[in-house]
């Protein structure tokens, strides 16, 4: 083929993508001017993809983790051949468009993941390429290659500046995911200035340490040698691949190389003079000549055909291993296997109980091998969060005989392992979760302390806005965790993560609500789920005595009624608290005060369910309601009304043992009892 039509793809993409910009007059055309020449050989000559089944499971994956220029995204979406006009193209950043400032998972069709809040899509490309390597080992026979594609990504300085891409790239390097292959668009500017002002670190550099294999195109327009380069990434299955890029952003335009290119239109006389910089005809707007159209929908034919090729090949594996075929249909079809959840145990009533994070681990276990989509690991601590799918392997690379294999949770080290051990890297832990979740095949869930959920925030919120099924498993969920002390002790947390919208959070109160929330946790398949577990002892109720735990469902539910069905008080509590708030009732109804004690789990739930039933269990004619909670009170006020009251925290704990804490911020059966009167008409 000849370089001219290569140039005038290239062109038609950088040009398409200045004129969606200057139309909204809103967006990034910088990088599309530089980064066209990379993503063009990608696209071309290296991914594998089907436009007309953007969903087909063994695509390449494609993050544009520099996710500001969306327009060179859409771009390519439209000249390849997805469902993305050029109607679409000219309502860049408009209300109802395909085509948002930045690129939305699920919402534009061959948009992988959500990007714009930069580092992060470069973790979900590890998580993709993760998915990939554990699905492979899995699955894939002898002669069957089933699972074998790679997942490549464009990121930028400003992700490479990001904590969370460095503590994915670690991670990447150490688990050798050989089919990650991130084009870096070394243009040596940022959003305010050039690099030399922030960021002087030799990149290539610190790859080379984190076992990445790195290459250099010295000329980011040099098609040939980008090629080359995209060659000798694949060609290297033992790294993965960091392919430096000297680019000039902007380029050919009159802020070619500064960062006045980066964030803004450059207006209508500048976009005159680039488009006659690179040759390029002044008018019409949104030009696609026919060739290069042409070219760039030859994708189709070749998706067509690659996707041919393995229902082939997925035709002679289900004849060859039925068992094994119909499994990972399943799993990559997002379907639950029959009777997965046949094995979660009943707990036993006992007055001194377990901690619902030991319960929640048994729980996991009691199902996990017969859900093989679950898979995932904790920060670094397995021991405290009881997360270890015991038996099940240990993702990594094989082990040398006589390597130190402390903290494997058995079955084996390879990439077929189930646990994945992710280190202290809590943010990359969230957004490499993201990333299982996105590809398919997986139920991913993590685990770490409630406190460190602040570390992973953006992600969990980015699973949330991308409607990701993400299991985040919190333990350590209140003061209650002692000695510690408050840089431990999570106060606002729960206040804050339930503030995400689309993220159903859920605070069991025993061992079998704790089993209710993880059927809720795997089924609810459009939004990531966040459950927070106990450190301490919780007795187990008894459930003869009080309602299924199963009432968890619906979010909130009467646990025990008044003794004649009319309350005059209501007791709320989430938590370990549920168990404090049937003692101080117990109290109170010796003193004659009819009590509903209500047990809330999650306020996502409970708000779903028909207004009938919240007025069933919260009458609006109790208005003399009390809700005990170790967290901040914020947000509780909707529960308990105007004329009802919260014992919460809104101050940092104390290191202390857990008993003395709880006696000195007031959660005692007689401080209870005593809030819970001054409620009640006088």
């Amino acid at each position: 083929m000849s370089h001219d039509l290569d140039q005038q793809c290239i062109n038609m993409l950088r040009f398409l993508s200045v004129d969606m910009v200057q139309k909204a007059d809103s967006g990034h055309p910088g990088l599309p001017l530089g980064a066209a020449p990379m993503a063009y050989v990608l696209w071309t000559r290296h991914m594998k993809f089907h436009p007309a089944d953007p969903h087909w499971a063994d695509r390449d994956r494609f993050v544009l983790s520099a996710g500001h220029g969306s327009a060179l995204l859409y771009s390519l979406l439209f000249a390849t051949g997805y469902d993305v006009s050029l109607d679409d193209i000219r309502q860049f950043r408009q209300w109802g468009s395909k085509t948002p400032g930045h690129p939305e998972f699920g919402h534009t069709p061959g948009v992988e993941v959500t990007t714009g809040p930069l580092g992060q899509g470069l973790a979900n490309a590890v998580g993709m390429a993760l998915g990939e390597a554990q699905l492979a080992a899995t699955y894939n026979r002898d002669g069957h290659r089933i699972i074998d594609h790679h997942t490549f990504a464009i990121v930028s300085d400003g992700d490479l500046m990001e904590g969370v891409a460095s503590e994915a790239a670690s991670l990447a390097g150490h688990l050798k995911l050989g089919k990650l292959i991130c084009l870096y668009d070394d243009n040596y500017v940022t959003l305010s200035a050039g690099t030399d002002m922030t960021f002087s670190e030799d990149r290539g550099a610190r790859f080379d340490a984190y076992g990445w294999q790195t290459i250099h195109v010295d000329d980011g327009n040099d098609v040939d040698a980008l090629h080359a380069a995209l060659r000798a990434a694949r060609e290297d299955s033992s790294r993965p691949s960091l392919i430096l890029v000297r680019t000039h952003i902007g380029f050919g335009s009159p802020e070619q190389d500064s960062y006045k290119a980066h964030g803004s239109p450059l207006g209508a006389e500048d976009v005159k003079e680039t488009k006659q910089n690179l040759g390029w005809p002044a008018e019409p707007d949104f030009l696609t000549p026919e060739p290069a159209l042409a070219h760039m929908r030859e994708a189709l034919d070749r998706g067509a055909q690659a996707q041919s090729e393995w229902n082939d090949r997925m035709g002679a594996y289900a004849a060859a291993f039925p068992a094994l075929a119909k499994e990972l249909q399943a799993r990559l079809g997002g379907e639950l296997p029959q009777g997965w959840d046949a094995d979660i145990p009943q707990f036993p009533a006992d007055a001194k109980g377990l901690a619902t994070r030991v319960a929640g681990g048994q729980v996991m276990n009691a199902f996990a091998k017969k859900l093989p989509a679950l898979c995932g690991g904790s920060a670094d601590l397995d021991p405290s969060t009881f997360t270890a799918l015991k038996g099940l392997g240990d993702f990594n690379p094989a082990v040398v005989p006589g390597e130190d294999t402390e903290g494997s949770d058995g079955g084996g080290w390879s990439r077929a392992g189930r646990n994945f051990h992710y280190g202290v890297r809590e943010h990359a832990m969230a957004a490499i979760s993201n990333g299982l979740a996105a590809h398919g095949g997986f139920i991913p869930f993590d685990a770490t302390f409630l406190i460190f959920s602040d570390y992973m925030r953006p992600s969990i919120r980015l699973a949330a806005l991308m409607g990701l099924h993400v299991v985040h498993v919190f333990t350590h969920d209140s003061v209650a965790l002692g000695e510690d002390g408050p840089t431990h002790q999570p106060i606002e947390q729960l206040a804050s993560l339930r503030a995400i919208p689309n993220l159903t959070v859920i605070r069991p109160a025993d061992a079998n609500e704790t089993a209710e929330a993880w059927r809720v946790a795997v089924t609810s398949k459009k939004h990531p789920v966040a459950l927070a577990l106990t450190r301490q002892k919780v007795p187990t109720l008894d459930r003869t005595q009080h309602a299924g735990a199963d009432g968890l469902r619906q979010g909130a539910y009467v646990l025990r009624e008044a003794d004649d069905g009319k309350p005059r008080l209501i007791l709320i509590a989430s938590g370990s608290e549920v168990g404090l708030i049937l003692d101080a009732a117990d109290k109170l109804r010796a003193d004659g005060v009819a009590v509903r004690c209500v047990s809330m789990p999650s306020w996502e739930l409970f708000d779903q369910q028909p207004q009938g039933y919240r007025d069933a269990v919260l009458p609006t004619d109790v208005t003399a309601r009390l809700a005990v909670e170790m967290g901040a009170t914020q947000g509780w006020l909707r529960y308990v009304g105007a004329r009802g009251d919260v014992l919460g925290i809104d101050h940092f704990g104390a290191s202390a043992p857990a008993e003395r804490l709880l006696q000195e911020f007031g959660f005692t059966v007689d401080n209870v009892v005593q809030r819970a009167k001054a409620l009640l008409p006088g």
